[in-house]
């Protein structure tokens, strides 16, 4: 069993710690309890799953936030608080954080053309941005289990939205096995192990030793 060379990382067609990074914006409580489109347990473990995954891989994390400053709304949910809550957060007063002038200047300065985008909800502040990123010649991924909508219907149709313009649709298991790619790439195991525990219960199953690709 030979793996073949790492091709260069940052300009493969797949997404790699080079090339992509992560954007989270608006997983605020009001907004996680308007969710519709699947549990909210589920939800919450899922984004935090894929933020997780990006700071194992050593992505850069944008984290943006509405009406905080305001008063209007309240600051992120303590689970994502508590694995980024030392970043920069962008608070903005715009629905679409594309319209924020920090927030889209701290996107630009990271020189990434893949943008991993999540948002609450799907049919506002993620599509919002998304087809501005398109727009602008980025390539946009969205995970579309760390994303929700006010209903199945609005969450479906922006990811339609989304997709006729360019954008690709992944799933939050996929983007972590996209990132690993080779398990002698042993470092960052654990770290992908650790994506999959607290929501049921732990992973029971070395996904490496069950048949993963």
């Amino acid at each position: 069993m030979t793996s073949e060379m790492i091709r260069n990382p940052r300009t493969d067609h797949l997404l790699t710690p080079e090339n992509s990074a992560l954007l989270v914006i608006d997983y605020q409580p009001a907004q996680i309890a308007s969710i519709r489109s699947m549990p909210r347990e589920e939800l919450i473990f899922n984004i935090v799953g894929t933020t997780k995954a990006a700071l194992n891989y050593n992505l850069p994390v944008i984290h943006s936030t509405a009406n905080v400053g305001t008063g209007l709304n309240k600051p992120p949910i303590q689970e994502l608080q508590d694995i980024i809550g030392d970043l920069p957060t962008y608070d903005r007063t715009t629905v679409n954080a594309w319209e924020d002038v920090e927030f889209k200047q701290a996107v630009r300065a990271l020189g990434r053309p893949k943008l991993i985008m999540t948002a609450l909800w799907t049919e506002v502040c993620l599509v919002f941005p998304a087809l501005d990123a398109l727009q602008e010649g980025y390539e946009v991924y969205v995970p579309v289990d760390a994303v929700g909508g006010t209903s199945v219907a609005a969450h479906e149709a922006a990811l339609r939205r989304i997709e006729q313009a360019g954008g690709k649709l992944i799933s939050r298991v996929g983007l972590y096995c996209e990132l690993q790619r080779d398990w002698t790439r042993e470092e960052t195991i654990p770290g992908f192990m650790d994506v999959f525990k607290t929501y049921g219960g732990s992973l029971h199953e070395n996904p490496v030793e069950s048949g993963a690709h």
